[in-house]
């Protein structure tokens, strides 16, 4: 990983003209941008408190965690506004591979001067650290033990970080930001769907100074972010087509809420069923490849009733029918 240039924020940017929010407020950005910082996605769409929530961390150096579902757009949430900010973003994901070595650092062997020598590697936490740089971990209650208590040090704003293999001490660059995404909120896997997630440590949840929940966003926002995404790959869909999948999405959140069923669609499935559907050219078939064939075998046809209600069609018989065409297509 290449050094980026150690700088400080050399502009003043609006957060009413930058991102679309009713605010006053004001935020640091950088006027040029590295190869570090997110590429922007100019269909993005904002969620007002969790935005001003990351700005804030941005601005005033507050740890932030984003909490929510899966699927709603959280580490992307944050890159997207470092993305507008110019700010350098590193993301990090706490999987079970992720150890305290990668984290700090590590011996390892080097040629220099044609001989083998044992020369020290910093990890990403050091390099992080001496630099501007906006280092997100994501999927934070996913984290092993070891892992959260290196993490645990550098939570305060003014945390310095000791390198114990290089009896170094490490005080964080000014402009140096820490997030988090969770899919829980440190209480460990409640709901069955977060395999892996841990209990996260109290002390550790008490150290990050703001803690915002993005939660799935609404009807026309999920309507437009989906078209912006099939028309990005040239696949323009209708846009009643659109809303009626945005319907059997919500069906699911809400019978997943109140306990009916065991598996919610989230916007990620929402778009994979629009990309699917310019394959297929089958709104029934994209969506049992999609997602009613990851659900429960006893909660399909609850599923499949939703899609019935949202598109007037029985999925069955829609399935065979498309399926009829496509082999007579091939005959032909």
């Amino acid at each position: 990983m290449s050094d980026i240039q150690i700088d400080q924020p050399d502009l003043m940017v609006s957060v009413k003209e930058v991102f679309g929010i009713n605010s006053v407020l004001n935020v640091p950005a950088f006027s040029t941008r590295d190869e570090h910082v997110p590429e922007i996605d100019p269909e993005y769409v904002f969620n007002p408190e969790v935005t001003l929530a990351i700005l804030a961390g941005f601005s005033n150096n507050r740890r932030v965690m984003v909490q929510g579902l899966h699927g709603t757009g959280k580490s992307t949430h944050i890159e997207q506004i470092a993305a507008r900010l110019n700010w350098p973003c590193v993301r990090i994901n706490l999987d079970g591979h992720i150890s305290r070595l990668d984290l700090v650092g590590k011996d390892t062997i080097v040629i220099r001067d044609n001989q083998q020598v044992t020369e020290f590697q910093e990890g990403i936490l050091p390099w992080a650290l001496r630099r501007p740089t906006a280092l997100i971990f994501d999927e934070f209650d996913a984290g092993r033990p070891e892992v959260m208590f290196v993490i645990q040090r550098i939570l305060e704003r003014d945390g310095k970080f000791t390198l114990l293999d290089q009896n170094e001490v490490i005080e964080p660059h000014s402009q140096f930001r820490l997030f988090a995404t969770a899919n829980t909120i440190g209480l460990g896997n409640s709901t069955g769907l977060y395999h892996g997630t841990q209990m996260v440590n109290q002390a550790q949840m008490d150290r990050w100074d703001i803690v915002t929940n993005l939660s799935y966003l609404p009807c026309e926002d999920e309507i437009n972010i989906v078209l912006g995404k099939t028309k990005k790959q040239g696949k323009q869909l209708d846009t009643e087509l659109v809303r009626s999948m945005i319907a059997v999405a919500d069906m699911t959140r809400k019978s997943f809420a109140s306990g009916d069923i065991s598996t919610l669609m989230s916007p990620r499935t929402v778009i994979s069923w629009a990309e699917n559907i310019a394959i297929f050219d089958s709104p029934a078939i994209a969506f049992k490849l999609s997602f009613l064939n990851k659900c429960d075998e006893a909660e399909r046809p609850i599923i499949a009733e939703f899609f019935q209600r949202c598109f007037d069609d029985e999925l069955s018989e829609s399935w065979a029918k498309t399926a009829n065409q496509v082999m007579a297509d091939g005959r032909s």
